[in-house]
C-alpha cells in the first residue's frame, strides 16, 4: 500500500489537475464550447485515474487491517457515498431528485446546443454585412476620393479667383487712399482760402476806417489853415456828423448775424440743460419750462438796465475829449463795442436772481436756489447785452399768460391744443428787431388758458430765503424729436 500511496505522491496527478484547472479558468471565454467540453472531459478523466489509483489505495488497506477493521469506516462514508452515485457527501437526495437533475442537465445541454446554432447563424449573418459594410466603405471612399480631387480643383480656381479680386482690392485702396490725400489736400486749401477771406474781410475793414480816418484828418487839416470866420462859426454853431462808419457801424451786419444764431443756441443747447438740471429737484415740467422763460425776461432787462448804466458812464467819460469826427453817441457806442468786458455781468446774473426769488408766478423748493441755473442766465445776459449795441438794438417781445395766440410770433409746443386760441404759458421768448420778428418763440396753448393763468397766480406763494446747498438727486429725461424753430432762420437775416 505504502508504494501505491507513494507512487500517487510522485505522479502528482492532483498538482496537474489543478494546473490544468487554472488554465481552463483563464482561457474559458476564449475558448469555443467544443474545446471546453473537451477540457473539461479531460480532467473527469484525470480525476478517474486519481479515483481508481485511490480505490486500489482503498483496497490494500482494507486487507491489511483484517477482516473486521475498517468496517464501520466503510459503513459510514463509503458505503452511503457510493449509494448516491458519487453526487453528494451527504444522502439528502433521492432517486428521484437525482433522475431530474439528470433531466435538466439534459435540457440545459440541449438549449446550449441551440444557443450555440443560433450564435453561429448570428455571426454569419454578421460576418455577411461587415462583407456588404466593407463593400459600402469601399464605395465611399471612392466617392470621397473623387469629391476631395473636385475640391481641390475648385479651391486651385477659387485661389487663383481670389488672388485677382485681391490685386483689385489693393489698387482700389491704393486709388482710394490716393483720393483721400487728394480730398485732405483740398481741405487744407479750403482752409487757407478761408483764413485769407476772412483776413481780406478784416483788411478790408481796416482800410475803409483807415480811409474814412484818413479823410476826416485831411478834412480836419484843411479847416484849420482856412481863414473863414463864417466856418469857424457854423462849426460852433452846428456839430458836424461824418459820414465814415466807425468799427460798431461796419461789425453791426455780422455781429447781428452773430448774436441771432446765438439766441438759437440758447434755446437747443443752454435751455434744455437748465431745463435738466432744474427737473433733478420739480417735477412739474410747466413750472420747469416757466421759471426758465422768467429767467430769460430778467436776464434781457437787467442787461438792458446795465447797458444804459454802462453806456451813461462812457459818454461821461469821453463827453470832455471828444473832438469828432463821428458823434459822441456813436463814439460811446463803438468804444462799449471794443470793451464788452467792462460789462459786469455777474451783477446782473445776481439782480435776475433776486428778481425771481420775489416773482410771484414760479416757486421753488426751499433747499435749492435759483443759483442752479446761474450759468444759463450769465449767458443769456451777455447775448441781451451785446444786442443792445446793435442799430437798432434786438429785444424780446411783450408776452403775457393768456394773451391771444399769434402765429407769427410764436409756435405751439408739442403738448399744446392747436385749437386752443389762448396762450396758457410760454417756454420761449421771440426775438424782435423793431416791430419785425427775427426768431419764433414757443408757446403753450390750451383752452381755459386765462382761467388757469389766473388761478395758478393766486396759488403761487414767494418762495423763502434759499441754501446755497444744491445737491442733484434726480436726472432729467426729455425729448431730442423736437423741432427747435429759433434753428430755422431766414437766409436774409444772416
Amino acid at each position: 500500500m505504502a508504494d501505491a500511496l507513494r507512487r500517487l505522491v510522485n505522479t502528482s496527478s492532483l498538482s496537474v489537475l489543478q494546473d490544468k484547472l487554472e488554465f481552463w479558468y483563464k482561457d474559458y471565454h476564449v475558448n469555443s464550447c467544443d474545446q471546453n467540453l473537451n477540457r473539461c472531459c479531460e480532467l473527469v478523466e484525470l480525476t478517474a485515474k486519481v479515483q481508481s489509483q485511490l480505490f486500489n489505495i482503498l483496497n490494500l488497506t482494507a486487507r491489511e487491517g483484517g477482516n473486521y477493521s475498517g468496517v464501520e469506516t466503510l459503513k459510514t462514508r463509503l458505503l452511503p457515498w457510493l449509494g448516491t452515485c458519487f453526487s453528494m457527501t451527504t444522502p439528502s437526495l433521492t432517486n428521484d431528485t437525482s433522475l431530474d437533475l439528470i433531466q435538466e442537465s439534459v435540457e440545459k445541454e440541449r438549449k446550449i446546443r441551440e444557443l450555440s446554432a443560433s450564435h453561429e447563424s448570428e455571426m454569419q449573418k454578421m460576418e455577411t454585412q461587415l462583407c456588404s459594410t466593407r463593400l459600402e466603405l469601399d464605395s465611399m471612399k471612392a466617392e470621397l476620393t473623387d469629391a476631395q480631387l473636385d475640391l481641390d480643383d475648385t479651391r486651385n480656381k477659387s485661389s487663383t479667383n481670389l488672388l485677382a479680386s485681391e490685386d483689385e482690392i489693393l489698387l482700389l485702396k491704393s486709388d482710394l487712399r490716393a483720393a483721400l490725400g487728394q480730398v485732405d489736400i483740398y481741405k487744407r486749401k479750403m482752409d487757407v482760402f478761408e483764413d485769407y477771406e476772412r483776413q481780406v474781410r478784416l483788411l478790408k475793414e481796416e482800410v475803409s476806417f483807415l480811409t474814412a480816418e484818413k479823410s476826416v484828418l485831411q478834412e480836419r487839416l484843411v479847416r484849420s489853415r482856412s481863414p473863414s470866420p463864417i466856418f469857424r462859426r457854423s462849426r460852433s454853431s452846428t456839430p458836424h456828423r461824418s459820414e465814415s462808419p466807425t468799427r460798431a457801424r461796419l461789425t453791426n451786419s455780422s455781429r447781428h448775424a452773430r448774436l441771432v444764431s446765438r439766441f438759437s443756441d440758447l434755446y437747443a443747447v443752454e435751455r434744455m440743460e437748465a431745463q435738466r438740471l432744474l427737473r433733478r429737484y420739480i417735477d412739474d415740467l410747466e413750472m420747469v419750462q416757466r421759471i426758465v422763460f422768467i429767467a430769460t425776461g430778467e436776464a434781457f432787462q437787467a442787461a438792458k438796465l446795465a447797458y444804459r448804466q454802462l453806456k451813461t458812464r462812457v459818454r461821461m467819460t469821453l463827453s470832455p475829449t471828444h473832438m469828432g469826427p463821428e458823434t459822441l453817441d456813436d463814439a460811446v457806442v463803438d468804444y462799449i463795442v471794443r470793451n464788452l468786458d467792462l460789462y459786469d455781468v455777474q451783477a446782473s446774473v445776481n439782480d435776475v436772481i433776486n428778481a425771481m426769488n420775489v416773482n410771484p408766478r414760479i416757486s421753488f423748493p426751499p433747499e435749492v436756489d435759483f443759483i442752479l441755473i446761474s450759468t444759463f442766465i450769465r449767458e443769456t445776459c451777455r447775448v441781451a447785452f451785446a444786442m443792445q449795441t446793435l442799430d437798432p438794438p434786438l429785444d424780446l417781445a411783450f408776452t403775457s399768460d393768456g394773451e391771444l395766440y399769434n402765429d407769427t410770433k410764436y409756435r405751439r409746443s408739442y403738448d399744446s391744443e392747436f385749437t386752443a386760441p389762448l396762450v396758457v404759458y410760454h417756454v420761449w421768448p421771440a426775438l424782435m428787431e423793431l416791430d419785425s420778428v427775427i426768431v419764433k418763440g414757443e408757446a403753450v396753448t390750451r383752452r381755459g388758458a386765462l382761467w388757469r393763468s389766473r388761478s395758478r397766480s393766486r396759488s403761487r406763494s414767494v418762495s423763502p430765503v434759499r441754501s446755497h446747498n444744491c445737491s442733484p438727486t434726480r436726472t432729467l429725461t426729455y425729448s431730442r424729436g423736437r423741432s427747435i424753430s429759433p434753428g430755422r432762420l431766414s437766409a436774409s437775416r444772416l
